[in-house]
């Protein structure tokens, strides 16, 4: 005997459709499933230009179109610290000692105007991944992992077959190196200076930051990022910033130039000697 199953038909109420018919219609509006590439040796091919913080497939054109790219960067009301993105509607509170959210939130009253970013300085790790106005390009070899971001015209060689050298000095992108563990790609990063913020406005940290990425990709198309920010001197327990990285196709970096008629950093000067501007109204 041939089942059938209620479905509501647009303009002509309840109709009888065959199970088959309907089975079929809701696998042709299931998601597509794109397999992960891979590279000879077997590990996921993470090659491409990557736009964070959206989820929708397509160009870049049509991601930015469709107005579905933010930027990771959260920034919450003055009453509370600033939050990291996560998947879905969960946001975890910035761990902040006392002392450092009342800093954090300091700058937030004041309009962040101290941001590093204004004075055209590379944004550190993640924020250079939580930028999604900006794409990013990752080139992948067996022995180096390379990650070229427009944003800043910075740049990070993560080596897969060594070790943290013996003699680092702080630098605003840290020294990185790489593992995998199983598919996923697993980043190292230390040997910062304090002249970054980590995600959104005024999330400073010391020279002690230690951050670990994780770039899982699950299809053709996308990674799952994920940082865990350390940092004893200033935060109480680890600190977790996720977010989605898309693959564009077609899309390539092109010269970003901070300083070419940057305004910002000689207002700002001007600002900083008045905290008169802070103050509401």
């Amino acid at each position: 005997m041939r089942k059938f199953l209620f479905t509501l038909a647009a303009g002509a109420g309840l109709a009888l459709l065959p199970a088959t018919a309907a089975a079929q219609n809701q696998a042709s509006n299931a998601p597509k499933i794109y397999p992960v590439p891979r590279m000879p040796d077997g590990k996921p091919d993470l090659n491409g230009v990557y736009q964070a913080g959206s989820t929708r497939r397509g160009t870049w054109e049509e991601a930015n179109t469709e107005g579905q790219v933010g930027n990771g960067e959260v920034l919450n009301p003055p009453a509370a610290p600033p939050r990291a993105r996560t998947r879905g509607p969960a946001r975890e509170s910035a761990p902040y000692q006392p002392w450092a959210a009342k800093k954090v939130l300091e700058s937030f009253n004041r309009r962040a105007i101290d941001d590093p970013q204004a004075a055209c300085l590379p944004a550190g790790v993640p924020r250079s991944t939580s930028v999604g106005l900006f794409p990013m390009q990752i080139v992948q070899t067996p022995q180096n992992i390379v990650i070229l971001y427009e944003y800043m015209n910075t740049h990070r060689v993560i080596p897969m077959t060594t070790r943290h050298p013996d003699d680092l000095e702080p630098t605003f992108m840290g020294d990185s190196i790489g593992h995998w563990e199983g598919d996923t790609l697993v980043v190292d990063v230390t040997a910062f200076n304090d002249k970054t913020w980590l995600i959104g406005a005024g999330t400073f940290h010391s020279d002690a930051l230690h951050v670990v990425e994780r770039y899982k990709m699950t299809d053709r198309d996308r990674i799952e990022y994920e940082a865990t920010m350390e940092d004893p001197k200033v935060l109480t327990k680890p600190w977790i910033y996720r977010t989605t990285l898309m693959r564009r196709e077609g899309t390539r970096l092109r010269e970003y130039e901070c300083l070419e008629d940057n305004q910002d950093a000689a207002h700002y000067q001007q600002l900083l000697k008045d905290e008169s501007v802070f103050r509401r109204q």
